[in-house]
């Protein structure tokens, strides 16, 4: 148990130890190693890299070295990173192997692995982090601490201003003044919907009933999505204490954070920062004196997309199958076990404690007038740099998959981008200057949904790009309701024809029709917003669906059943390689000669594509 003076005392003295962490100037003899730890970079042996620079430092005795794991850097494509403070120097794609290097040449004789510096989007090399195109135009609030902090270190989180807004909300505010301020803020609900949080947080305080509930949704869903997990691995604490903060403003004495299993780092630290928040005595009862009473626990989910919407979330806590609840009421007034609960997602949270440290007034100074603040995107598919990105709200399309993202690779064009997963719609390239706020999504038949943002280029088909995501809806459908457990069924079956070339006159029609009525008439947000992705690739690629049912042609030539593969006779030099890695021995031809594909036996695996060095098959 520790009193606010102790908890006070630790920031002081921990923030002068990690200052360095900073403070580029920092006037030190120690240097930290700082290693990602997140998911992407686990996968890729930073655990041995950790560990590896551990035994080395011991080894050779370097008394002013500390190895730290961190979460996540955002820049996932150049992963694993290994970033050395205070001088900021970039190291990307680190192996195990190249440690004793970085040890030798970068701690003992003071030189750079030139080898090992990160190389931007212009090919130049760059040897500090934040000389990287990638983070200029970035400004992080929901990812502050990932990638400065130790996620399992409750005293590096408390020296960087961790437990602060917690302390000034129960000593110095009262709950109105809470909310009051989260209002003014502008900040909106981060898990798609964009409802404001400072009225959610009002009704549920003003709802009749003695218990009430904190729920955390971290049940992130959409494919590609990989926000609220990097949160919860970089900085657990914050939303930590941001629940508490919600608690203490709602009046609630209880909360659940509800993390799919698939997230196992997540889970183990956030139950980690569970554990030492109360061995503190910042969770539990009575804390700080203060009267105030506040316990966390952890849910599991098995995996099941629906149970992102929050009445499944609720009935899944409860231990029953996670389908939604009509609404009204809602959770505000009648949630978790029939009492007031308040929902708000992993990012929401991880603004809060910002807010109340820097005021309203700074948080609503950044974004747009209607969408105040930042967010938090996992940038994926055809781009350079793959990674988590945060950007300030009005930030443009263009310059996220452009000046952040690093452009298209292999030369290849721009085609679209999918925002808000199976839930959202396609953004094609005379869009790409349009802002990112809620209502320019919306107005351009798109949504912001939780962050996911996939960058597509002309080598993919939007029919194909409906179909998948058709196949997920219908995959994930609770069954509950008929338009969605029927309706969506049958969207797909149509697209599965058009995509084999068995399309009819009238199927764009139906898809229509068959899109509005399920939006209509689902029971929650899965099956309302599961037609988008088709509605939005109807809008503005209808003639590539025309082409795949009136021509019996995939223009992008990535649908199987409709694609030819040809040799160009006037390109081909007859070297035999297609010939060679043909898996079904379709090529013939002889040796410098044009060869030729037999599109009987072709079964179009493009393998021949890839292999010719002269680019003679399309």
């Amino acid at each position: 148990m520790k009193t606010i003076e102790e908890i006070n005392a630790i920031r002081e003295e921990k923030r002068k130890e990690l200052d360095l962490r900073v403070n580029l100037k920092a006037k030190t003899q120690e240097k930290h190693i700082l290693v990602c730890r997140g998911t992407g970079c686990t996968s890729s042996k930073s655990p041995i890299i950790i560990q590896k620079f551990k035994d080395l430092v011991k080894e050779k005795g370097l008394e002013n070295v500390r190895v730290i794991q961190t979460g996540c850097f955002g820049l996932c494509a150049k992963g694993p990173i290994v970033i050395i403070r205070p001088e900021d120097t970039f190291y990307a794609m680190v192996t195990p192997e190249d440690c004793e290097e970085i040890i030798n040449t970068h701690l003992i004789e003071g030189k750079l692995v030139q080898r090992l510096l990160c190389k931007d989007i212009d090919d130049t090399v760059v040897n500090r982090l934040d000389e990287l195109n990638f983070y200029k135009k970035q400004k992080r609030i929901a990812l502050k601490n990932c990638g400065i902090i130790d996620p399992e270190n409750i005293d590096e989180y408390i020296a960087f201003d961790g437990y602060k807004a917690l302390e000034k909300v129960l000593t110095k505010m009262t709950q109105d003044e809470v909310i009051e301020e989260i209002t003014a803020s502008g900040l909106r609900g981060r898990g798609g919907a964009g409802f404001p949080t400072g009225k959610k947080w009002l009704f549920t305080k003003l709802a009749e009933g003695e218990q009430k509930y904190v729920v955390c949704n971290a049940d992130e869903g959409d494919p590609g999505a990989f926000m609220d997990r990097s949160i919860l691995e970089g900085d657990p604490h914050s939303v930590v204490e941001a629940m508490m903060i919600a608690g203490y403003a709602i009046g609630a004495n209880k909360g659940y954070i509800y993390v799919r299993a698939e997230y196992p780092i997540a889970v183990e630290r956030f139950q980690k920062a569970i554990d030492s928040a109360k061995e503190y005595g910042i969770l539990g009862k009575n804390i700080w004196n203060t009267g105030f009473d506040f316990d966390l626990e952890i849910r599991l989910g098995a995996g099941a997309f629906v149970c992102g919407e929050e009445t499944a979330l609720l009935e899944s806590i409860e231990g029953k199958r996670g389908q939604p609840r009509l609404k009204p009421p809602f959770p505000a007034n009648a949630g978790l076990w029939g009492k007031p609960t308040l929902i708000n997602n992993v990012e929401t949270y991880a603004n809060i404690t910002r807010i109340i440290l820097n005021g309203a007034k700074w948080y609503s100074s950044i974004g747009t007038e209607n969408s105040k603040g930042t967010k938090v995107f996992a940038l994926g598919g055809n781009v350079v740099n793959t990674g988590l990105v945060e950007v300030p709200m009005g930030t443009t399309l263009r310059e996220i998959v452009f000046d952040i993202g690093g452009g298209i690779p292999k030369g290849r064009q721009f085609k679209a981008a999918q925002t808000g997963g199976p839930s959202g719609g396609c953004i094609p390239k005379e869009h790409l200057d349009t802002p990112i706020d809620y209502e320019s999504l919306s107005s351009i038949g798109s949504m912001m949904g939780s962050g996911g943002l996939i960058v597509m280029d002309d080598t993919k088909c939007m029919v194909n790009l409906a179909k998948f995501y058709l196949g997920f809806t219908v995959d994930e459908s609770c069954g509950k309701c008929t338009p969605c457990r029927i309706g969506t069924k049958r969207m797909l079956e149509m697209l599965e024809k058009i995509t084999k070339g068995e399309g009819e006159e009238g199927d764009i029609e139906k898809l229509e029709n068959l899109a509005i009525n399920i939006s209509k008439a689902s029971v929650c947000g899965l099956g309302q917003t599961a037609p988008n992705p088709v509605l939005s690739t109807l809008k503005y690629y209808r003639d590539e669906y025309e082409a795949h049912i009136k021509d019996k042609k995939c223009p992008a030539k990535e649908c199987k059943d409709l694609a030819v593969i040809e040799i160009d006779k006037e390109k081909c030099r007859g070297c035999g390689i297609c010939k060679r890695n043909c898996p079904v021995s379709a090529i013939t031809g002889e040796t410098k000669q044009p060869h030729k594909i037999n599109q009987d036996i072709c079964i179009k695996c493009g393998t021949c594509i890839d292999k010719c060095p002269f680019k003679a098959i399309s």
